[in-house]
């Protein structure tokens, strides 16, 4: 990627300014590499114990990622005498990209600014497409069947990953350049969210637990999945936080391998509201409204559309590039005292210390190319057990 062209193609939607700033002279490569454990601090923050009992369970819900192979679909389509602008299928990524993908789809309008948008789908990206066009100077309104929180991307981990299903490794270099300005400047946009009351943008801190030594896959070679680019690694190096291998001496778990690392977090609970009342307060209208087809576009009244109907355009659009991609998550009630995240890939278990309730993900074989959105209690109680059993052997 050359910072030239990037900047370039910024350029389009008025954001080569702020990406810009990013600039900054080459540095060596060892800096981004993980700091090795002599450059550990001294000791470990105390980790508060979770509670992790099955009764605690406060919720349980599935999402559907809309995963296509050659990465999400954001493009213009004239259909008779309406402007379509396509902005879904962004796999695990929706919440993550969401400020970017908005900002390319925005770029596509070619509508004079005193007319009105429609905006289809209140999700993660249809929600940020609407208040991104808002931004640009057009009066929006939303269509949708539901809204937050009874949408699918309600029901997501919460958690940056950009580059999470975005694209199968064989498309991965085309697709390089428009998802590297997509993930940069929503990375940016996120920082300006830290701080805010209700904290709907935060940094926790993550342990990686392992059985066996790390290797450099990071997750990205998934049994029964295409594989897929580690985009991060190659082309956010210089805003990876690092990862820290924890010593024997100082490792409070009972695997022998562990790394911390940073991670940004979305509450989204307290961050569809911050969105929802951002949207309102600049004019927005949501109408209730579902689509059963792609004729039902000729329906409304505006002349653009923007369509972010994420898994939704499947059926709708009868678009069989779209690939589901089944997760199950449940919720433990909330302890503000953890302030720590795990992941233990091994035993498919991962905890995400959100403010609406600490997040249990519990990953099978199986989800992907699974549409089944049915609930399996069992699977999110053997999640939980296998929570208290590294509880259990966790060293205060």
């Amino acid at each position: 990627m050359h910072r030239r062209r990037f900047l370039q193609g910024a350029a389009g939607s008025g954001l080569a300014a702020t990406l810009a700033g990013c600039a900054s002279a080459p540095q060596d490569i060892s800096s981004h590499m993980p700091l090795s454990t002599a450059e550990l601090p001294l000791g470990l923050p105390t980790l508060a114990p979770i509670n992790a009992y099955a009764d605690r369970i406060i919720s349980t819900n599935v999402c559907t990622r809309p995963f296509r192979a050659t990465g999400p679909r954001i493009e213009a389509e004239t259909s008779g005498s309406k402007t379509i602008i396509h902005n879904y299928g962004h796999g695990g990524s929706g919440w993550s990209l969401s400020w970017g993908t908005a900002a390319l789809a925005e770029s596509l309008i070619k509508a004079d600014k005193q007319k009105p948008i429609a905006v289809v789908g209140c999700g993660a990206v249809g929600l940020t497409t609407a208040i991104q066009c808002q931004r640009a100077g057009y009066q929006v309104t939303i269509y949708a069947k539901e809204q937050p929180p009874y949408v699918r991307s309600s029901y997501a981990t919460g958690i940056w990953s950009p580059d999470s299903r975005i694209v199968t490794l064989e498309h991965a270099q085309p697709f390089a350049e428009r998802w590297q300005w997509m993930a940069r400047l929503s990375y940016l946009r996120f920082q300006t969210l830290l701080g805010l009351a209700g904290n709907p943008v935060e940094w926790t801190t993550m342990f990686r637990l392992a059985d066996k030594p790390f290797d450099d896959h990071g997750g990205h070679n998934i049994p029964g999945e295409p594989a897929y680019p580690d985009y991060r690694k190659q082309l956010l190096s210089d805003l990876n936080p690092k990862a820290r291998d924890v010593p024997p001496a100082l490792n409070p778990f009972a695997t022998p391998y562990v790394r911390q690392f940073p991670l940004l977090m979305f509450n989204i609970s307290a961050y569809s509201q911050y969105l929802l009342a951002l949207f309102y307060r600049s004019g927005g209208k949501i109408i209730d409204r579902t689509l059963t087809s792609a004729a039902d576009f000729a329906q409304f009244d505006e002349s653009v559309i923007v369509n972010c109907t994420g898994y939704g355009a499947k059926a709708l659009l009868n678009d069989e590039s779209i690939i589901p991609v089944r997760g199950q998550t449940c919720k433990l009630m909330p302890q503000p005292e953890v302030k720590y995240g795990l992941q233990y890939f091994d035993q498919h278990t991962s905890v995400y210390p959100r403010r609406d309730g600490l997040l249990v993900q519990a990953g099978a074989e199986g989800d992907f190319n699974n549409p089944v959105a049915n609930v399996n209690p069992q699977e999110s109680i053997a999640a939980v057990e296998q929570l208290a059993r590294i509880m259990a052997t966790m060293k205060s």
